[in-house]
């Protein structure tokens, strides 16, 4: 699997918003609501959907399913000034990703997070961020078709500070949990 790394500009998002957890899963419901309303958003910038996952801090070094973080179905905007009832808006940091393209079905996911995490992260020379987490939908996703793809943006900063590699390490034994649970939510 390829992945390229980029610097995320600064962006704005209008979107709604859900606290969940893994066992206590919510996308469904956040996407159905989010969709039905999402023609009422002005100034949007570009046709993508952004699936975007804040998590607390700490929450890969302890994991536990149970444990809420924010998500967001959201679109970028140039301007959060007119933010419709109902909604909310989110300003995302610039910050370094690793980018990956996850291709196939939507139930496939949790294989590609598996390969990222378990894989990818550990032997790059780069540890997750707390920054937002996105899966970025645009013209060719299409939710469970084989030919579907969407991009992941996984936050990172580079290793080399002795604080760094010891998170490193734990990060690693709390996201193979995560990854495992993550998968059976899905199903």
């Amino acid at each position: 699997m390829e992945v390229r790394i980029e610097i995320m500009t600064e962006k704005k998002f209008i979107g709604k918003r859900i606290m969940m957890s893994l066992a206590n899963n919510k996308t469904r419901e956040l996407w159905q609501g989010f969709m039905s309303k999402r023609k009422a958003i002005n100034n949007r910038v570009g046709l993508e959907l952004y699936s975007i996952e804040n998590y607390p801090p700490g929450y890969f070094e302890k994991y536990s399913p149970d444990v809420e973080f924010e998500k967001w179905a959201a679109v970028e905007v140039s301007d959060t000034r007119s933010t419709p009832d109902e909604m909310d808006s989110f300003m995302s940091p610039e910050g370094l990703y690793a980018v990956f393209v996850h291709k196939g079905p939507a139930s496939g996911g949790p294989k590609t997070y598996q390969h990222i995490f378990m894989t990818w992260l550990p032997s790059s020379n780069y540890i997750l961020d707390n920054r937002p987490h996105f899966a970025i939908m645009g013209v060719k996703y299409r939710n469970e078709d084989d030919n579907s793809e969407e991009e992941l943006w996984i936050p990172v900063k580079a290793k080399g500070t002795p604080a760094a590699n010891v998170m490193c390490h734990a990060r690693k034994i709390f996201l193979s949990k995560w990854v495992l649970r993550r998968a059976r939510a899905i199903e």
